[in-house]
């Protein structure tokens, strides 16, 4: 810290500031007091004397890596999103290490905003403890997310996106309602706005998830709240009545209301 202050000084030695904070953040992460970073986030975004992009591209590359770690533990996924992209276009091409650890922190944040990753990018970077977790999202199965987070559970809490990724059931369940919206509208289209608490309970058990209507009715509620479901319930038949524009809205880039 002492030598970041003579580094703040005015003069040339200035760009040697942004590769001390790195480092601070470093040891930061390694000692788990991550909220010391915030000091030195405010010395170089606030102080009139930085100019950003004065500093060395890979400097400001793990710069904004580290800043978009420390979003995604405060959960503000545009932020993460803004500064782990801007780490991810920047990063030297060849350094597959380096894009690697960025991706481990971009893929959560993307899932988290309604936006899948490739098979092959997952693939590419020895990612695939994340294929099973967007597979799930992309067939609303509850079953492959549930088993996909306890066979990785120790990589994901190690890393610090546990929790971000256990928020993602409530687009897998979006997806699961989805899917049966569609097979109802193909079997009876007048009625596809209709959906039976009891057909949803079935769906849930043939995942092998035992849920009984109360609890699928608390589902909905949430889902409805968070505007993932566009709809109202019909207690009294035990329904719920889907809008007939747009039911299912999709997240485009934007994090599910909280």
């Amino acid at each position: 810290m002492k030598v970041f202050g003579v580094l703040a000084g005015k003069g040339s030695k200035r760009v040697g500031a942004l590769y001390l904070t790195c480092q601070l953040f470093k040891i930061y992460f390694k000692l788990g007091t991550v909220h010391l970073c915030r000091s030195v986030i405010r010395s170089i975004e606030t102080a009139r004397i930085f100019d950003f992009e004065e500093f060395p591209k890979r400097d400001k590359v793990t710069y904004m890596y580290y800043t978009g770690r420390l979003e995604v533990f405060n959960e503000n996924f545009p932020a993460a999103d803004q500064k782990l992209s801007y780490a991810l276009i920047n990063c030297n091409p060849q350094s597959e290490a380096n894009i690697r650890m960025i991706l481990k922190y971009l893929i959560p944040v993307k899932l988290s905003i309604g936006i899948l990753p490739k098979d092959w990018l997952l693939e590419k970077y020895n990612l695939v403890e994340y294929s099973n977790i967007v597979q799930a999202l992309r067939r609303g199965d509850l079953r492959l997310l549930r088993h996909a987070l306890e066979e990785h559970e120790d990589q994901f809490l190690r890393s610090g996106v546990y929790l971000v990724l256990e928020k993602l059931e409530l687009q897998v369940y979006q997806r699961l309602f989805k899917k049966i919206y569609i097979i109802q509208k193909q079997k009876d289209p007048s009625k596809a706005h209709q959906m039976k608490l009891d057909v949803i309970v079935k769906a849930l058990k043939w995942l092998e998830m035992d849920m009984d209507v109360d609890e699928v009715e608390c589902i909905v509620a949430i889902l409805i709240h968070k505007n993932l479901v566009k709809g109202y319930f019909a207690h009294k038949s035990k329904v719920v009545v889907l809008s007939k524009q747009d039911p299912f809205p999709k997240l485009n880039g934007k994090p599910v209301n909280s």
